[in-house]
């Protein structure tokens, strides 16, 4: 009851700020361009470049999201305020996490329109479509848990912000630098790499091992979060 009660919350709060508009707009405007744009040039019925760059555009996006979720609370002052409440660490961190991703959801929702145009003018392959969609669905929770880990750390919004994007971008560039190693840490850096993880997905070959790396990385960041917490 109080979990439901806080996720109402907190989803409130979020669509009620302009912060979640100016996300999904910037998303919708630059997806619809390259989609329109490709759609266009390459005449071919695949959301694969899609996919890929929303997947980027996650990887900057999410800490604008997550940025102030925590960190504006213990700027206020609230957050000691409300876990003296009944809610327990847990139920906080689990509400933020399905506000941030309601929002992202709704987001990602919004581009079914482009399965749409292409599953009515073309003869599409569906599955790289359903697995594609499913990959953006876990790259932003595991982005969503490592976003509000860090905001919980820290009472500055751009800081929050700033450290967020400096891992996202780490984790989704590393496994560039994993040819520069040797054996077998280079399996083991490319093992970490968000683009390499997400890659199967966009294309329609999907791993057990990516989809178990995206759901250890989503429960790592809570776990991080409610740790952080706890030690407030």
């Amino acid at each position: 009851m109080v979990l439901r009660a806080l996720m109402a919350k907190e989803i409130r709060a979020l669509f009620v700020s302009p912060v979640a508009y100016a996300i999904i707009a910037v998303f919708l405007l630059l997806s619809g361009y390259s989609f329109a744009m490709t759609l266009i040039v390459s005449k071919q019925a695949t959301l694969v470049h899609i996919f890929f760059q929303a997947a980027m555009q996650l990887v900057l996006l999410v800490p604008i999201l997550t940025m102030r979720l925590f960190a504006e609370e213990r700027r206020t002052g609230t957050l000691e305020l409300l876990l003296t409440s009944p809610a327990r660490e847990i139920d906080v961190v689990l509400a933020k996490f399905a506000a941030a991703m309601t929002v992202l959801l709704a987001m990602i929702g919004l581009t079914l329109a482009y399965a749409l145009v292409i599953g009515r003018y073309g003869q599409p392959d569906w599955g790289p479509v359903y697995s594609g969609y499913l990959g953006l669905i876990l790259l932003a929770g595991a982005l969503v848990s490592l976003g509000l880990a860090v905001s919980a750390l820290t009472a500055n919004q751009i800081v929050a912000a700033v450290v967020s994007l400096g891992i996202f971008g780490i984790l989704w560039a590393i496994g560039s630098f994993a040819a520069l190693l040797p054996p077998p840490i280079d399996n083991w850096v490319l093992g970490l790499s968000l683009l390499g993880r997400f890659t199967p997905f966009a294309v329609g070959a999907m791993y057990t091992s990516d989809f178990g790396f995206f759901i250890a990385l989503t429960l790592l960041g809570l776990f991080l979060t409610v740790r952080a917490l706890a030690r407030r």
